[in-house]
């Protein structure tokens, strides 16, 4: 293999990558071994047809293509390697010489990263958040547990209203036909929940146990079936029972009940403790999120188009992971919101910008501050890790490379910068 590197500007480079006809050559053994077993030519039994006589049939290059796909992924992370170039982002290939028997040539644009111009980081000045709490949010929390130990008890003498449960048989059709998934018996609904489509619930409201209605709606033009997006639908409905939230009295025995503590009052003065310390951690992240923010905007740097993408892309590929852990799989995502893979990538790129001019920038401030990570800290790093995923501090060290290693450093000494901004903030 041999390698030329040419810098363009923009923080971009084009490697010109050479890979040697016998290399290829053995790539293309290894492909044709690989693959005989499915060939068969006349006069050979399956598998036994010679390299040369496949290719005399098929053509010289007939194990070529495959043989260049195995072979340039480690060549261009060895040509990386040896160009001394610090690469952040996919390369984009283009070959400029690809015929049997000689060797196989590739250009690879990447970007580079950028050098960062640190402008002024000390002694910022930023708006910082008065933390204050008031005795209708301690209110607001009391209610949301109170709502939480609520008891559902049976009504029978009053019609549905809202914020009841209702337990109903209902039957749906469309163009007179009923349809998948148009029919339940007692399905219990919480009417204001908005889960069933367009005003159902609302129709409900003054409705009698007993009683049989007919509700008239029409399914978003969204709708996941296709088939019966934007269509309107009837569905006769038989109200069966109700049932509303009886909820408990705010008195000392409900703050026993749900806490540790004796009295509505002492319930109450921890709801603000927890409270003031959720928006102190609040104001933490926002002024360090100010400060980073001026920082980037004193310093002067060139992010290249190729890094954002790969950023956004990565970000993207984050989302993907996120979904199929919910069961939900990135083609369902974009078919339920009508958004398309190129659309949301673009969505990503202004974060992904901020987020690189973010790093690049606090990963200089460590460096001018001489900003380093010891080795007590790497390894307090390791076990809060090991505390988190519930394993062995020294089963994760067996997963921690040289590359995590250096990453653990990085974020460590990221965090001093974010620290530093901070302790000289005005």
């Amino acid at each position: 293999m041999s390698v030329s590197v040419e810098k363009l500007e923009g923080n971009l480079a084009k490697l010109t990558v050479e890979i040697a006809a016998d290399v290829i050559d053995k790539a293309e053994q290894a492909v044709y071994l690989k693959e005989k077993n499915r060939i068969q030519l006349p006069g050979f039994r399956k598998g036994k047809a010679p390299r040369h006589m496949i290719e005399k049939m098929y053509g010289k290059g007939i194990f070529l293509e495959d043989a260049i796909n195995e072979t340039v992924p480690g060549v261009y992370e060895e040509a990386v390697e040896e160009s001394g170039l610090t690469v952040v982002s996919q390369p984009q290939i283009e070959y400029t010489q690809v015929e049997p028997g000689k060797p196989v040539i590739f250009v690879a644009t990447v970007a580079t990263k950028p050098e960062v111009t640190l402008g002024e980081y000390k002694g910022l000045s930023v708006e910082k958040m008065e933390v204050s709490v008031s005795e209708e949010e301690i209110d607001a929390e009391v209610k949301k547990e109170q709502e939480k130990n609520a008891t559902l008890v049976n009504v029978e003498d009053r019609p549905v209203a809202d914020g009841d449960t209702v337990q109903i048989d209902y039957d749906g059709y469309v163009d007179g036909m009923p349809f998948d998934g148009g029919k339940a018996d007692n399905y219990d609904l919480v009417i204001g929940s908005h889960s069933f489509i367009d005003t159902f619930e609302e129709q409900l409201i003054g409705a009698n146990i007993g009683e049989e209605k007919q509700i008239n709606v029409t399914f978003p033009e969204e709708y996941h079936a296709k088939e019966l997006a934007g269509k309107p639908a009837l569905f006769v409905v038989k109200i069966k029972g109700i049932k509303k939230n009886e909820l408990p009295e705010l008195d000392d025995e409900f703050a026993s009940e749900v806490s540790e503590f004796e009295t509505m009052a002492e319930y109450r003065e921890n709801l603000k403790k927890q409270l003031t310390e959720k928006k102190e951690e609040q104001a933490k992240r926002e002024l360090e999120d100010a400060l980073v923010m001026e920082a980037v905007k004193n310093a002067s740097m060139e992010i290249p188009d190729l890094m954002v993408e790969t950023q956004a892309r990565d970000m993207l590929n984050q989302f993907a992971q996120s979904l199929q852990y919910q069961g939900l799989s990135i083609d369902q995502y974009m078919s339920y919101t009508g958004s398309t893979a190129d659309a949301m990538l673009e969505n990503y790129k202004a974060t992904a910008k901020s987020r690189i001019e973010n790093s690049l920038v606090l990963e200089a401030i460590a460096k001018a501050e001489n900003l380093e990570a010891t080795e007590e800290e790497i390894e307090k790093e390791i076990a809060d890790m090991a505390e988190r995923y519930g394993m062995e501090v020294d089963k994760v060290k067996e997963y921690v490379d040289d590359a995590q290693r250096e990453d653990i450093k990085g974020n460590i000494a990221i965090k001093k910068a974010v620290d530093l901004l901070v302790e000289n903030a005005k």
